[in-house]
């Protein structure tokens, strides 16, 4: 089979499997055997950049918001992190993030197992909270703020005695 029809195998399985997962709400995969698919289609896109097309899913981050919720645009774009499968991935992302501080000294990291989840985001203003939304595409996300309100863990407020931006984006 050729590369060009590799590539666009790998897209329609991928595209299938972000339709169940993120529009439908029902995964027919596990992350891993997907991020694997992710990679090869990256790997195979790298080594012939000029098969990239717009549409391609290595072109994405996260879906398209749900219409049943209204939509949100993120003020700064949304953007996820590469996963880092190997020691050498590991040591890459520590030389970059040294590079992006300008620092050369060692970096202590927490790490947690990734678990699967919702990306969120959630806006403070004058330290009270006005909304909070999904990923969603990266540029816009769905508006889940009456769902978020109902996590305890989530301050509807903020300690106004430590100095707080008059807007906190956190996101996570």
């Amino acid at each position: 089979m050729d590369i060009l029809r590799q590539i666009q195998l790998l897209r329609a399985e991928i595209n299938q499997h972000n339709t169940h997962y993120y529009v439908q709400d029902n995964p027919v995969v596990s992350d891993t055997e997907y991020d694997q698919l992710m990679r090869k289609l990256e790997k195979l896109e790298h080594e012939n950049p000029k098969l990239i097309t717009p549409d391609s899913p290595t072109q994405r981050i996260g879906a398209a918001p749900l219409s049943e919720f209204q939509s949100l645009v993120h003020r700064l774009p949304m953007l996820s992190l590469a996963n880092a499968m190997n020691k050498d991935e590991l040591k890459e992302f520590d030389t970059q993030v040294k590079k992006g501080l300008g620092l050369e000294a060692d970096i202590e990291y927490a790490a947690e197992p990734k678990l699967d989840g919702l990306a969120v985001e959630l806006v403070y203003e004058d330290g009270m909270f006005t909304h909070g939304s999904t990923r969603g595409d990266g540029t816009t996300g769905e508006n889940i703020t009456q769902n978020l309100k109902t996590i305890r863990a989530i301050p509807l407020s903020l300690i106004k005695n430590v100095p707080i931006p008059r807007i906190l984006e956190i996101r996570g």
